[in-house]
């Protein structure tokens, strides 16, 4: 009887193994085949996000093929990031940054900005916040137009002192109940102006004498 048993044991065993290598391999061919798809959404809505800073027209390049790793703690960075080159006819025509304010009212708030490559701002926008509901995420281009005041701005447009809130005696308007979140935006946006204009030649892969 007793090996009777150990036979009935052994071939449930036998089953029962063959049963778990055949759901962890369905599982498994499952997830790649989801990693796939969660992957391509991602590149697909990369490239939505991208596009909606430039306008059409000023760039003839797919932008994630032509990645630039930056290791730049001034863009609010802890880690190196993907910067965007754009390229018109092979030639530079705008990059776009990945930033981040640190200081908005509930914690960082993460952007894009598109800077032409003569240093305008082709556009902002708000990758991620978490800020105030029907205050704060006014900085989002679906809840209001605020994020556009940015496009066509420079260094020297506003110039130094207008870089700032109106309630700052700046140029770029406030939010009603929230002055925070905005004052955050603009100081990041400023910031990456001031770090373009810094290292515009090696960011765009110029020569001295096409600066």
């Amino acid at each position: 009887m007793l090996p009777e048993i150990s036979r009935s044991m052994l071939k449930n065993a036998l089953v029962l193994g063959l049963f778990a290598i055949g759901t962890v391999g369905s599982v498994a061919l499952l997830q790649q085949g989801t990693a796939t798809r969660i992957a391509a959404a991602e590149r697909e809505a990369q490239v939505r996000a991208l596009a909606e800073i430039l306008p059409a027209g000023s760039y003839d390049n797919h932008l994630l093929d032509n990645r630039i790793e930056l290791n730049a703690p001034e863009l609010g960075h802890r880690s190196p990031q993907s910067a965007y080159l754009a390229l018109k006819g092979e030639q530079p025509s705008a990059l776009i940054l990945p930033v981040t304010a640190p200081d908005g009212y509930s914690g960082a708030i993460h952007l894009l900005v598109g800077i032409f490559a003569d240093g305008r701002l082709a556009g902002v926008r708000v990758l991620s916040h978490r800020e105030t509901p029907g205050l704060g995420d006014k900085i989002e281009l679906a809840k209001s137009d605020w994020v556009r005041s940015f496009e066509g701005k420079s260094l020297s447009t506003p110039g130094e002192d207008g870089w700032a809130v109106k309630k700052d005696r700046g140029e770029f308007d406030q939010f009603a109940g929230a002055t925070i979140t905005p004052r955050a935006v603009v100081k990041a946006v400023h910031g990456a102006l001031r770090y373009f204009d810094k290292h515009r030649a090696q960011l765009l892969g110029l020569a001295e004498d096409e600066q």
